[in-house]
């Protein structure tokens, strides 16, 4: 019982992050079929690679304009809050973005949300979300739809 235990600990300088899941060909997302229903939208995946970055970059923007911010009621895109979309030849994206605050009440959800719905988007096959905080958000990365949204043009 009173035997002494060695405990050893290792230094290191870096540790490589996990594999991400991707969604590969072989693999068929399941649709919400309630959703495309009640939109009457009948769209279909395209394969990576085929429609272009640009076009896949711009229904990802359309899918961010559809996240509103809880306390402000414009959406995050035109808040300013979206610095950054890339998006490779396979369809994966990267949305740099910050908040409004880093005390922001959703400053745990938000990132989340944003990378959930980027991944719904067709065609896309990874989703990350970097989370900034350089430069600092201010109210001159508004757009000029938001300002005026808040009355402030």
């Amino acid at each position: 019982m009173n035997e002494e235990r060695k405990i050893e600990t290792e230094v290191v300088d870096d540790v490589d992050a996990p594999p991400r899941a991707r969604v590969t060909d072989t693999f068929e997302r399941k649709r919400d079929y309630l959703a495309g229903f009640l939109a009457g939208e009948s769209e279909t995946a395209p394969a990576p690679g085929e429609g272009g970055s640009e076009e896949l970059k711009e229904r990802i923007v359309e899918t961010l304009k559809s996240i509103y911010d809880p306390e402000i009621p414009v959406d995050i895109y035109e808040l300013g809050l979206i610095y950054d979309i890339a998006v490779t030849e396979d369809g994966d994206a990267t949305v740099t973005m910050t908040l409004t605050t880093p005390h922001c009440p959703v400053a745990e959800s938000m990132p989340g949300e944003v990378e959930l719905r980027v991944l719904s988007v067709p065609g896309v096959r990874d989703a990350e979300v970097k989370l900034v905080w350089d430069p600092p958000w201010d109210p001159t990365k508004m757009s000029d739809e938001a300002r005026l949204e808040l009355g402030m043009l």
